[in-house]
């Protein structure tokens, strides 16, 4: 399993990206279509680390949220 943000982009595209893969990263027009399309970019990514016998990088990504001062 891994974290993955989305983010509407100044085009109302709709952005994926996995933090914990350096450069995976993908788009679509509905929420929805980002993420398949991550779940794609995440699935090619791990496999080619893995055709190059490179380490695959563990999930470390944590999230949370901070109070604004006032």
């Amino acid at each position: 399993m891994r974290q993955v943000i989305t983010y509407k982009d100044e085009d109302n595209y709709w952005i994926a990206e996995c933090p914990s893969l350096k450069g995976c990263i993908s788009q679509g027009e509905t929420k929805e279509i980002a993420l398949k399309n991550i779940k794609e970019a995440i699935s090619g990514h791990i496999s080619a680390l893995e055709e190059d016998g490179l380490p695959i990088p563990e999930e470390t990504f944590e999230t949370g949220s901070i109070p604004l001062l006032p």
